[in-house]
């Protein structure tokens, strides 16, 4: 593609429909605003969500089990919210502005959270360190303060990695290879942010005050919205799509309606808009495809689908129509797998920590006590270690293998995640059966940090933060590839649901496991001291699953089909 083929000499738009100044905007020129505010956005929620279950257990003088269960599900609506801001992002208002929007919201309520730990009257009143007794309404505005912390950052977060990635043109062979290097780095980016999270500000948390623990982060995130204004004259925004749910409603409807409609078998039959590019703002047609072919009914055309001349969009739809609702549920059962690896994931901010806080926390022989929620640094530093490894040696050498231009595909990055995943399970079953080995043969049920390391819980979390890096990344990347052009911050929020519905499962599993084993008597898997319990069982459990999950998942990617787009990506951006 040469360049005179983009840009004209007046400065105004060609042909083709890019902006005349594509050469000053976008790319990597753009992208370190991007990465910057969430760098800074990340540094603010780990910071106050990462040691948030003992904060839970502590401040607001909740058992166990009830803190587990009130983080993660915390933790899971946050994943949640990202439904609606990116609705908003693809039908309305455009990625720049939802981000903008939903800052607000965020700082707001981050705002909120700080002075509920710190001004008098407004946090709990406690008489020793971890001896507190909160009011209802304290506990209520803690709450507030969070749910719309929840939603603030779900309103930005499927749009952020979406919105950096549009700032690579697909028809540029050169910008399109640097498109999957950005997913590595927007991912590092996130890392840093929360390595000083698990580092310094758990560390003033646990030994300062939780006033400056969750204010810190509420100065963050305001210097995450300046970065972000900052590179407005820099980017390229996508054109809003219109209403995603409408459409594939309208497919639904018409596929339905017809379902005594028999489809062609030449495609080129179905019905398609004549011009070169789709009939949906900021969307290129979609190559049709032969699987889901009883969705195809709403592109064949009858007597009754033209009204006085015109298409009744709820009894005709076109096929690229039809092949967004077709990606969409040729995603679903990836997505499915992804639940259980965030099931894996979510341990880190609940039970890996209680399991560290009844272990030996000092640093050698000195008197420091590292936090025990500090020990998800070493997530992190797996994180910060493997990203350039995967981009600047795993890549290359695949590449010279496989022929692809990632080096491997999506799919394979995510199934070697999810097959180290399982590793990390095990390494920490394996851990607490040891630990209460030990309490067992000297008898330390009520020693608040009997005589093993903390540091024994490192393999666990970098094993998931190796797991990361193929899971998670790939996930982001798949996700906003096979997602139609309209609907990426939609599929980008839709890949984020499946950390919320792992925090849920855990939840979930949290609850019936405590009901079935804590009877008559008995402690059960998961009580308040764990010494008298067996979170190994817990954790072997999850190793099982995550078994059965990555055998299910080899067989769903081998049925995947890939997404083919048509036409140039000029029509998607303003």
């Amino acid at each position: 593609m040469e360049e005179d083929d983009i840009y004209t000499k007046d400065g105004t738009v060609d042909y083709k429909g890019y902006p005349a100044n594509k050469k000053k905007t976008g790319t990597w020129k753009a992208c370190p605003y991007v990465i910057g505010n969430e760098a800074c956005e990340r540094l603010a929620y780990y910071g106050m969500s990462t040691n948030l279950v003992l904060y839970f257990k502590h401040q607001l003088n909740q058992q166990s089990a009830t803190a587990t269960k009130n983080n993660q599900n915390w933790g899971g609506t946050c994943y949640i919210t990202p439904l609606i801001g990116a609705f908003l992002a693809d039908s309305y208002l455009g990625r720049y502005w939802t981000i903008a929007c939903f800052s607000i919201i965020y700082i707001i309520g981050m705002t909120l959270l700080a002075l509920s730990a710190s001004v008098h009257g407004m946090r709990p009143r406690c008489y020793a360190k971890d001896n507190c007794d909160p009011t209802e309404t304290q506990s209520a505005m803690t709450f507030l303060a969070l749910y719309l912390i929840a939603l603030g950052t779900g309103g930005i977060k499927p749009c952020v990695s979406s919105y950096g990635a549009d700032q690579f043109d697909d028809a540029d062979e050169k910008e399109k290879k640097h498109k999957g290097s950005f997913f590595n780095w927007f991912y590092f980016s996130i890392n840093i942010g929360a390595l000083i999270a698990a580092s310094v500000l758990v560390w003033i948390q646990t030994n300062k005050s939780w006033g400056w623990g969750f204010g810190i982060p509420a100065i963050a995130m305001a210097i995450a919205v300046c970065f972000f204004f900052s590179g407005t004259r820099l980017y390229r925004n996508q054109i809003p799509g219109g209403s995603p749910i409408t459409r594939l409603c309208q497919v639904l409807v018409a596929s339905i309606s017809k379902y005594n409609v028999a489809v062609p078998d030449d495609s080129s039959l179905l019905y398609e808009t004549a011009d070169a590019e789709s009939n949906i703002k900021g969307s290129r047609k979609i190559e049709h495809t032969r699987n889901l072919r009883f969705f195809d009914k709403a592109a064949v055309e009858t007597q009754t689908d033209r009204l006085k001349g015109s298409v009744n969009p709820w009894s005709l739809c076109t096929v690229t129509q039809v092949e967004e609702l077709k990606a969409i549920i040729r995603l679903l059962p990836i997505w499915a797998s992804g639940i259980i690896f965030s099931t894996v994931y979510s341990q880190m901010g609940n039970l890996f920590t209680l399991q560290g806080e009844r272990m030996d926390t000092r640093v050698g022989h000195s008197n420091f006590h590292i936090p025990p929620a500090s020990l998800s640094i070493f997530d992190t530093l797996s994180v910060i270690f493997w990203v350039p490894v995967y981009d600047r040696i795993i890549v290359p050498m695949a590449r010279r293998f496989t022929g692809h231009r990632n080096g491997l595909t999506q799919l394979q990055r995510m199934g070697i995640g999810l097959f180290i995943s399982i590793f990390a399970m095990v390494a920490a079953a394996i851990l607490e059966q040891e630990r209460l080995k030990i309490v067992k043969e000297h008898n330390y049920y009520y020693v608040k940090e009997m005589p093993l390391t903390i540091f024994w819980q490192v393999p666990q979390y970098f094993l998931i933060g190796c797991a990361e890096v193929f899971t998670f990344i790939g996930q982001l990347e798949f996700f906003y590839e096979q997602a139609p052009d309209a609907m990426r911050s939609f599929c980008s929020a839709l890949s984020l649901t499946t950390v919320a519905l792992g925090s849920y499962l855990s939840s979930l599993l949290v609850t019936i496991v405590t009901r079935v084993t804590a009877k008559h008597g008995k402690p059960g898997w998961i009580p308040d001291n764990l010494n008298f319990g067996h979170v190994d069982y817990f954790f072997w459990l999850l190793a099982a699953l995550s078994v059965a999950n990555f055998v299910v998942f080899l067989g769903i990617a081998k049925w995947y089909t890939y997404k083919t787009a048509l036409g140039t990506p000029s029509v998607l951006y303003k």
